[in-house]
C-alpha cells in the first residue's frame, strides 16, 4: 500500500496543464498556482519568456494550429483563457475568441485531453451590448458543441495584483475623485481566487458540460459607486464618487482613443457594456460550495492591490 501510495503521488505531482493565455493578468496567477500546486505547466506565448522552472514554455498562437498540437501534447487538461478584450474592428474579436477557441477545442480533441476548462466572461450572457460580449457568447457555443469533457467560468470584474484594466480606477482614487458607469450593479473575484477555482477544475469530471459564475461572496454584489469607494478607501482616501452620464463615458472613449490609439482601454464598445445596470453573477450559476468557496475578503483584497501596484511603481 506505501508503494501504491508513493506512486499515486507521483503521478499527482506529474500532471501536466497547458495553459492559453500565460502571459496574461488572469493566466500569470493561474501558473503561479499551478506551479505552486506542483503541477508540470505547458504555456504558449507570443514571445520568448525566461525560462521557469516547472515551465515548457511553447512559443506560438491560436491561430498557429501546429503550435497548439505542441502545446496540448501530454496534457491531462486545457485551461483557456486567452481571448481579446479589447479590438479596433469586429474581425479581431472573431479571430481572437471565435476562431481562437475553435484552433484549441480541434487541438484538444484531436489529442483526446481529458478535460477542458474555458474562460468565458459574464459579458457572454448579453451578447447584443458589445462586439466582445458576442464574440465570447460564440465561444462558448464552440466549447459547448466540442464533445469535451468541459467546464465554463464566466468571471466577473477580475481584480488584484497585476491588473492593468483596474489601475486607472485606482489613479483616479488617488486624486480623490472617481468616476463610474451609470448607477449599476457588479459582482467582482480577486484573481487568486479565480485561479484556485480554475485549478478545482481541471479535475475530469468536475461540474461537467456546467456554465459557473463565481465572485467574491457578497451577497448582493456591488453598487459601482460602493465599489468605486472600497477602491478609493484602499489608498487612504473618502473619494468624491461620480456616476458619469453615457454621452460623457462615449467622450471619454472618443478622447482614449486619440491619445493611446488601439491601446485604449475605454473603448466605445466597453462604454456599452459598462452602461449596461447589472453585471452581478446569477447566484444559482455559484460553484458548489463543496466544491470551491472565494478566501479573499474584497475590502483586504483591494488594500494588497494597492500596496503592489505602489512596489511596482504604478500608483
Amino acid at each position: 500500500s506505501t508503494r501504491a501510495s508513493r506512486s499515486f503521488g507521483h503521478a499527482m505531482s506529474e500532471r501536466t496543464l497547458a495553459v492559453t493565455g500565460a502571459t496574461g493578468f488572469v493566466g500569470a496567477t493561474l501558473l503561479r498556482a499551478a506551479l505552486a500546486s506542483g503541477y508540470k505547466v505547458r504555456a504558449l506565448t507570443r514571445r520568448p519568456q525566461p525560462a521557469t522552472l516547472g515551465v515548457d514554455w511553447i512559443e506560438g498562437a491560436l491561430d498557429l494550429p501546429y503550435s497548439l498540437d505542441l502545446l496540448v501534447q501530454g496534457a491531462d487538461a486545457v485551461i483557456h483563457v486567452a481571448g481579446v478584450v479589447n479590438a479596433p474592428d469586429p474581425s479581431g474579436f472573431e479571430r481572437g475568441n471565435i476562431q481562437g477557441t475553435q484552433a484549441i477545442v480541434d487541438a484538444a480533441a484531436a489529442a483526446g485531453i481529458a478535460r477542458f476548462v474555458h474562460v468565458s466572461s459574464l459579458a457572454a450572457r448579453e451578447p447584443s451590448l458589445s462586439l466582445y460580449g458576442w464574440s465570447k457568447a460564440e465561444a462558448e457555443r464552440v466549447v459547448a458543441a466540442s464533445g469535451l469533457d468541459w467546464v465554463m467560468v464566466r468571471p466577473p470584474w477580475v481584480y488584484g495584483p497585476g491588473d492593468m484594466d483596474t489601475l486607472d480606477m485606482f489613479r483616479m482614487a488617488r486624486t480623490g475623485v472617481v468616476m463610474v458607469p451609470p448607477n449599476g450593479h457588479v459582482s467582482v473575484i480577486h484573481v487568486g481566487d479565480l485561479a484556485r477555482l480554475l485549478m478545482v477544475l481541471t479535475t475530469p469530471g468536475t461540474a461537467q458540460g456546467q456554465i459557473l459564475e463565481a465572485d467574491d461572496g457578497q451577497p448582493d454584489g456591488w453598487t459601482n459607486k460602493s465599489f468605486a469607494k472600497a477602491i478609493a478607501q484602499s489608498v487612504g482616501r473618502s473619494g468624491l464618487i461620480l456616476a458619469t452620464p453615457r454621452p460623457m463615458l462615449r467622450i471619454g472613449a472618443w478622447a482614449d482613443r486619440l491619445l493611446r490609439g488601439d491601446k485604449a482601454k475605454l473603448t466605445a464598445d466597453r462604454v456599452r457594456y459598462f452602461c449596461h445596470p447589472d453585471w452581478r453573477v446569477d447566484p444559482n450559476l455559484r460553484p458548489d460550495p463543496s466544491l470551491w468557496q472565494p478566501q479573499v475578503e474584497t475590502r483586504q483584497g483591494l488594500k494588497e492591490t494597492a500596496t503592489s501596484y505602489r512596489a511596482a511603481g504604478l500608483l
